[in-house]
């Protein structure tokens, strides 16, 4: 029973090795299972065409009651990079959840900020 991810590209065509990146990522958070069910990762490239290449990444948790949690917005002039952020503050997210209410303020407010 694995958490299941869907991956949306915006304004770009994606790659076999930046969705390799992300399954990698989820890896991450399968230890969190009992608390999610899936993920919606939404990759979008914040200036096409414009010479200047910088990647916005949204990560949405589906929580196994149906309830989709956000993740703060990371932004990187990688798109890997900007995965990987978001990864990374979903699994604090879900760790501060998982440890329980003192933990969760702690966690929460290093978990919704924007990385730029």
């Amino acid at each position: 029973m694995g958490v299941g991810m869907q991956i949306v590209y915006l304004g770009f065509t994606g790659s076999a090795a930046l969705e390799a990146e992300a399954g990698a990522e989820l890896v991450r958070l399968d230890r969190f299972c009992g608390l999610i069910s899936g993920c919606h990762l939404a990759i979008e490239a914040l200036h096409p065409g414009t010479g200047r290449h910088a990647y916005g990444v949204r990560l949405d948790l589906v929580m196994r009651n149906g309830v989709v949690k956000p993740v703060d917005l990371c932004v990187a002039e990688d798109a890997r990079e900007a995965v990987h952020r978001a990864f990374a503050d979903a699994e604090r997210m879900l760790t501060a959840w998982q440890d329980g209410p003192l933990a969760t303020g702690r966690a929460l407010r290093q978990a919704t900020h924007v990385h730029h």
